[in-house]
């Protein structure tokens, strides 16, 4: 079992889209902007919906790896670190999902 977390895979992202490496997969993507990055970040989710759709669990891992690294690239580019989503992950389970809800402003 791997002990890689998606911190890890955050501090790799920071790493990268702050280098020169003109190869870099991460620096040319967020060089191209939030919303390229969004667009990204949604495709993968419909392919990740797709595999769940069809099954195939191989498929699924593939593209929810995907989903995960772009979720964390969008992240970034926005400002906003995995912490203060994991905090407001962790304040969520203190009540169930309904009261969580009904607390949110009426938009």
């Amino acid at each position: 079992m791997s002990n890689f977390t998606l911190s890890d895979l955050e501090a790799i992202i920071e790493t990268r889209a702050s280098s020169n490496d003109e190869k870099s997969y991460t620096r040319k993507l967020m060089g191209k902007g939030v919303g390229k990055c969004a667009q990204k970040l949604g495709e993968e989710a419909v392919e990740a919906v797709i595999a769940a759709m069809k099954g195939d669990k191989a498929e699924l891992t593939n593209e929810t790896a995907d989903l995960l690294y772009h979720l964390l690239v969008v992240l970034r580019i926005s400002g906003v670190s995995l912490d203060s989503v994991m905090e407001e992950l962790a304040h969520r389970t203190g009540q169930t999902g309904l009261e969580e809800k009904a607390s949110r402003p009426a938009e």
